[in-house]
């Protein structure tokens, strides 16, 4: 996997994915979204979630899976993102984690991988998939990450509204 800036007539790919997570507080109200693109016929498929008590890092994970998770046979899929988390994990720290036993390196020992569940689950569906990784970045005015911004902070002032949180 690759982290340059690429099209994805350069990539290859055959769907887009673009996602991102936000949250109110970290850990607090979170939301996720994403926008998959079929480039070809223009189809695409948008959704969005919330949860009460999360963290950013799950819901930019979150995300990266639901958006996969559509996917009904194996697909070349550009997954764009401004996530150095999920981009960074996916391309180089998963391999080490999963040979080290879903543990990584901190402070000279080894620890559980935070988020363990939705790495095993990303792992489990991008080894499905040819996943290409880029990175933009956010909040610089890339259409479709500020629009899974927006969606992702409507799903959880949403959720907040609902629970009468503040």
């Amino acid at each position: 996997m690759s982290t340059p800036k690429t099209s994805p007539s350069q990539t290859g790919s055959e769907v887009i994915l673009f996602t991102d997570g936000a949250c109110s507080g970290n850990p607090g109200p979170g939301g996720w979204a994403y926008i998959l693109r079929h480039p070809l016929t223009g189809k695409e498929t948008i959704d969005s979630g919330a949860e009460v008590d999360t963290t950013n890092n799950r819901m930019e994970l979150i995300a990266a899976v639901r958006g996969l998770s559509q996917l009904k046979r194996p697909t070349r899929v550009e997954l764009v993102t401004d996530s150095v988390y999920v981009g960074t994990g996916l391309s180089e720290w998963l391999p080490k984690w999963k040979s080290q036993g879903w543990k990584r390196k901190e402070k000279g020992r080894l620890v559980p991988v935070k988020n363990e569940d939705l790495w095993r689950e990303l792992d489990r569906l991008a080894a499905t998939h040819t996943v290409v990784f880029t990175q933009v970045a956010g909040h610089a005015g890339h259409p479709e990450n500020e629009a899974c911004d927006r969606m992702a902070v409507e799903a959880y002032k949403q959720l907040k509204a609902k629970l009468g949180l503040r």
